[in-house]
């Protein structure tokens, strides 16, 4: 069925789709509401990507050099008063850094300064701060931004063996507010999200309303609650759909009535021609004339059924068991063999009528041209499968199609008696697709034909 719709669409000439759009269309969601959040989630978290990333770069970046280089400053001022004071001035130095710079420093004689602390690679304080430190002071130093969620800690090693230890407050070094920024962004876009949800969900139920309306006229169940809802352009589209409905079933109406007008005329004639053929006795060679009114009325009861239809009738319960135990009665009365499997549950909600007479009319070509039969009906979560295989002569492939066609008579095979009028698989697909399903016709294990009757469960 799928290479069949490929093969519909390359002759209406539409173009393949590329590798690209098919993995696309596999992998983003089929439904119209999580399309229309992606419409709006996409956009957004692009937006807040674009503004976080030169947020970041640019203006946390740009405060954390500052703040560096202002702390860098301060170290390097207290440097230079270390060089230039007497050590006895050394506590006063200690003092003011720590009461006017922030800057906790002590200064020891003899020693070296430690191995280098491995950093996190994205650490932009430690990037910053030691070229800032390098800049300004052009003296070894050792810098760890990390041990401490608090502190900075840096040690410089002066003239000599004297190494200098500096505490710093993080925060005076470091942009370390800067995560409200981000809070507040995605906060106010979770509400916006929650906003475009609720919004989103009230438009889209008119057009799931919509929707089931049209499925439910499509496998002929009487609608009487549907009402247009929703934005203009859904009302619109509800509107059309209602004046579509009331065409069809005006003019399914009027096709009824005029048929039972017709049936009856046509009938009254030909209960004359079979009076008057009573009349006129056992007369052998008015016997060719009483076939022929049979096979009239046999043609006509055909046609009127076909044309008609069983769209009046409404959806009920049927149990797959008993159409197996009249499968089985019709099997015995044909003298054939018939197997039957059910699996899932027994009871179906289809129009009970016509989906018996589906069945049967699948079931009778192949009582007609087989003898060993297999019934298998799988009623799913989502579809109900009836599937008859049967050890007959089959049907061409080329004609498969063909065979559904109102009055196609093959001319092998499976050519229809003379009693027939060519109408029994047409009237099975017209049962199946009023359900919503369809009836596909394939080779058989056993031999002959397949036929699969498939419509929603």
């Amino acid at each position: 069925m799928i290479e069949a719709v490929r093969q519909t669409k390359t002759e209406r000439g539409e173009k393949p789709r590329s590798p690209f759009a098919r993995w696309l269309r596999r992998h983003l969601p089929m439904g119209l509401y999580a399309r229309s959040l992606l419409i709006v989630i996409i956009p957004m978290v692009l937006l807040q990507s674009i503004v976080a990333f030169v947020f970041m770069e640019r203006h946390w970046q740009l405060v954390t050099q500052r703040l560096s280089a202002a702390v860098t400053s301060d170290i390097a001022a207290v440097i230079d008063l270390i060089n230039t004071m007497p050590p006895a001035s050394y506590p006063d130095i200690e003092t003011i850094a720590r009461r006017q710079l922030g800057l906790v420093i002590s200064l020891e004689n003899g020693g070296e300064l430690p191995m280098p602390v491995r950093q996190p690679y994205f650490d932009i304080l430690n990037r910053i701060l030691s070229d800032e430190i390098r800049q300004e002071t052009q003296l070894p130093f050792w810098l760890d931004t990390s041990s401490s969620e608090d502190n900075v800690y840096i040690r410089i090693k002066l003239d000599g063996a004297r190494i200098l230890r500096v505490t710093v407050r993080r925060n005076s070094a470091y942009a370390s507010n800067t995560h409200i920024f981000i809070v507040w962004m995605v906060g106010a876009s979770l509400v916006l999200l929650l906003i475009a949800i609720l919004f989103l969900r009230g438009q889209i139920r008119p057009i799931l309303h919509l929707a089931r309306a049209a499925e439910s006229f499509g496998k002929g169940q009487k609608i009487d609650d549907f009402s247009p809802r929703g934005a203009e352009e859904v009302r619109r589209a509800g509107l059309a759909f209602i004046q579509m409905r009331e065409r069809i079933e005006r003019q399914m109406e009027q096709r009824t009535t005029m048929l039972s007008g017709v049936s009856h005329d046509l009938r009254t004639i030909l209960t004359r021609f079979k009076l008057q053929l009573a009349i006129a006795g056992d007369n052998p060679d008015l016997q060719p004339l009483n076939q022929d009114v049979e096979d009239m009325q046999s043609m006509l009861e055909g046609y009127l059924a076909f044309v008609r239809g069983e769209a009046e009738e409404d959806v009920g319960t049927l149990k797959l068991t008993d159409i197996m135990t009249r499968l089985s009665a019709e099997a015995e009365l044909h003298g054939k063999t018939l197997t039957t499997v059910i699996e899932g549950d027994d009871e179906v909600r289809v129009r009970p009528n016509a989906f018996t007479r589906l069945i049967l009319n699948l079931a009778s070509n192949a009582y007609r041209y087989a003898d060993t039969i297999h019934v298998e009906a799988r009623h799913g979560q989502r579809w109900l499968s009836v599937t008859i295989d049967d050890n007959g002569p089959g049907i061409p492939e080329r004609s498969r199609e063909e065979v559904f066609k109102p009055f196609f008579r093959l001319d092998e095979a499976r050519n229809l008696d003379s009693t027939g009028t060519g109408l029994g698989l047409s009237i099975a697909r017209d049962i199946a697709r009023s359900h919503g399903g369809n009836v596909i016709l394939s080779d058989s294990p056993l031999g002959g034909l397949r036929a699969v009757a498939r419509v929603p469960a």
